[in-house]
């Protein structure tokens, strides 16, 4: 805990939360998502349909909530547009967002961040808002259809706006407070503007993380031969989300190429690493584009295509063939997760009502593209 907040009689009692301990699922079970059966709803703005993979949370004792996140409306609504000044603070202080088409701007603690299929951010905890985003104009039902991607390619980026988004446990169970509502935000005093808090419950190492799809550590790297079927070569990228996550969760993408093609940017040092797979007590995938097929402890199998989920109890279940074409996304849920509590509801209630008071140091940035986060946590 900091200084300034043992001193700061509004937070007494609100640093960190004091609910029920997490528990992840130790059991051998495999639960699964279909997209075929997947329900869109506008539960937070009326331009972004959420579509939760509820079966996998609820069989995971919900410590952990995936879902996908798809703009449905144009930018320059009365009702849509840049959102507010917002936090979200899950336990652990994990949120992760990764894009998967159309183009994206988001203001993270006065640094603004342009980004497309396969950007990766890390950033709860951090007053940020959402300034931009694409829209196709096309049908609620063709948009919801359009294809997706970690591979920044021309075709995905001019579809309206999706990412993939995780937290630890529920949104709704958890503090989400509007510093900065959208009726009050006056450009001039806001831009560059960043924003510290103490109100986080972020592992010692957690930290603000974006990796750049084309980055040097995003490229992907062959598998071993035999390790997963296919008829061409299987890659894997690592999204290098272990330590700024405070050890609480590992992330990858598991893909191959089109046939004929050479889609997926490849790095030449040498076969990936797959060790992290192992320290998983929990693992989720999600079919971002194509086919695979798993087989869990029983010898059952289970064959995903895009957008299905599938969440699994340690040595449970293995991924066995990919199709081409495919991208896969894998988050391993590790045990760290267990050495978080929830938040109860008074304390999620008494610090959404906070709001703005939250906030006990302002700077501004010298540009917007520079600077660090200066948040207690990140500092």
């Amino acid at each position: 805990m900091t200084e300034h907040a043992r001193i700061d009689p509004r937070l007494a009692g609100l640093i960190h939360p004091d609910g029920d301990p997490i528990r992840l699922n130790k059991q051998k079970f495999v639960a699964v998502d279909r997209q075929r059966d997947a329900q869109y709803n506008a539960t937070y703005r009326p331009q972004a349909l959420y579509s939760r993979a509820d079966n996998g949370f609820h069989a995971n004792n919900e410590a952990f909530l995936l879902h996908e996140v798809a703009t449905n409306l144009p930018i320059y609504r009365p009702d849509t547009g840049p959102t507010d000044f917002h936090l979200h603070l899950p336990p652990g202080g994990f949120q992760l967002v990764l894009v998967t088409s159309g183009i994206f701007t988001f203001d993270y603690d006065g640094r603004i961040f342009y980004v497309g299929p396969g950007a990766v951010m890390l950033q709860s905890a951090i007053v940020h808002r959402q300034l931009f985003y694409t829209w196709s104009g096309m049908s609620t039902e063709e948009n919801l259809n359009t294809p997706q991607s970690i591979v920044p390619d021309s075709l995905t980026m001019g579809y309206s706006g999706k990412f993939l988004e995780a937290f630890v446990t529920d949104p709704t169970t958890f503090p989400n407070p509007t510093v900065v509502g959208n009726g009050h935000i006056i450009e001039s005093e806001t831009s560059r503007t960043a924003c510290a808090h103490p109100l986080h419950d972020r592992p010692a190492d957690a930290c603000f993380w974006f990796q750049d799809p084309l980055a040097l550590a995003a490229l992907f790297r062959p598998l071993s031969a035999g390790m997963i079927k296919s008829d061409g070569t299987v890659y894997l990228r690592d999204l290098e989300i272990e330590v700024p996550s405070g050890h609480l969760v590992t992330g990858h993408i598991i893909a191959t190429d089109p046939r004929g093609q050479s889609l997926l940017p490849k790095s030449a040092s040498g076969e990936a690493d797959t060790s992290a797979f192992a320290k998983s007590e929990v693992a989720m995938y999600r079919v971002i584009r194509g086919s695979a097929e798993f087989r869990d402890h029983t010898g059952k199998n289970y064959e995903l295509v895009t957008g299905d989920v599938i969440t699994a109890g340690k040595d449970s279940l293995d991924l066995v063939s990919v199709g081409e074409n495919t991208q896969i996304l894998r988050l391993g849920l590790l045990g760290g997760l267990e050495a978080l509590r929830k938040w109860t509801p008074t304390q999620r209630d008494q610090v959404d009502g906070l709001a703005g008071q939250i906030i006990t140091q302002r700077e501004l940035r010298p540009l917007r593209t520079e600077g660090k986060p200066i948040g207690y946590l990140y500092g």
